[in-house]
């Protein structure tokens, strides 16, 4: 599971205001083997964390590459999972090493939907001339949708915008933050604050019934914009922020050694090859 918050404003009025602000949280099983964000050995253009599981490695949850690509997946909450389907995370990296545009690349991912259990994915060109961001989910429309501009939007592990409980909660956190005037590093920080808030959102009644399947226990940890159940849970908090001259900032704070104490930040700043 995971979520993100995002505001996307493709030409922003103010020289110090942001094309996108995205705050996102990956919520895995503490043990799984993964990588932490980082530009991909030889290859220096694309950054993201590595999924190391077996069968799904180089797969990933969020990520972008110098010349303005950028994708993040959810997961769709669902009890029955396809255990032969095909791994999800590769559907966000095959897009930052495809030449596809955000849209065609997601017009070709419906065409596969089928292949995967259910996910939602967003993509995006970051441009000289021109912004875009797109999204999808399998279980959804069959076509993918152009975002529109200066919006502020919310994904976790049901359609875009789909109004749980926890969604809308973080959703207005992150709202009256970006709404500020705030140096870069204070933006960050912040945002980190909102991702790791663990305040239940209960009783949720769309939640639980897209859960269908789940325990009580599950359904009520899953929740909070932090998820925090024993040996599962939000274990990665991801802030990028592109501003108006294609300058990224890209920090990430990752949890080591499956201990909920013990925390990583790093952080990437690099200029977009627009």
């Amino acid at each position: 599971m995971c979520i993100i918050f995002l505001k996307f404003d493709p030409r922003p009025a103010s020289k110090n205001a942001y094309r996108l602000i995205l705050a996102a949280n990956r919520d895995e099983v503490y043990s799984r083997p993964s990588k932490a964000a980082d530009f991909w050995g030889s290859n220096n253009e694309i950054l993201s964390g590595l999924d190391l599981e077996e069968g799904k490695e180089g797969g990933s949850w969020l990520g972008i590459n110098k010349r303005g690509k950028l994708a993040a997946l959810t997961n769709y909450l669902e009890a029955r999972q396809n255990p032969d389907a095909q791994g999800r995370g590769f559907l966000v990296s095959n897009y930052l090493t495809d030449n596809l545009d955000s849209f065609a690349y997601l017009r070709k991912v419906s065409s596969e939907a089928h292949l995967y259990n259910g996910f939602n994915l967003l993509t995006a060109d970051f441009r000289a001339n021109e912004d875009t961001l797109c999204y999808y989910g399998n279980k959804g429309s069959s076509e993918p949708i152009h975002l529109k501009a200066a919006g502020i939007y919310g994904l976790s592990n049901s359609l875009l915008e789909t109004p749980w409980r926890k969604l809308q909660h973080g959703k207005q956190l992150f709202t009256s933050v970006v709404n500020k005037t705030l140096p870069r590093d204070g933006l960050v920080q912040e945002l980190l604050h909102i991702l790791n808030n663990e305040e239940l959102n209960t009783p949720d009644l769309a939640q639980e019934s897209q859960g269908v399947g789940f325990s009580k226990a599950i359904l009520q940890a899953l929740s909070a914009v932090c998820v925090r159940s024993p040996g599962y849970g939000t274990r990665t908090n991801t802030v990028i922020l592109i501003d108006r001259d294609g300058n990224v900032s890209f920090t990430e704070r990752t949890m080591l050694n499956c201990d909920i104490t013990q925390w990583s930040t790093n952080s990437f700043h690099f200029k977009l090859q627009e």
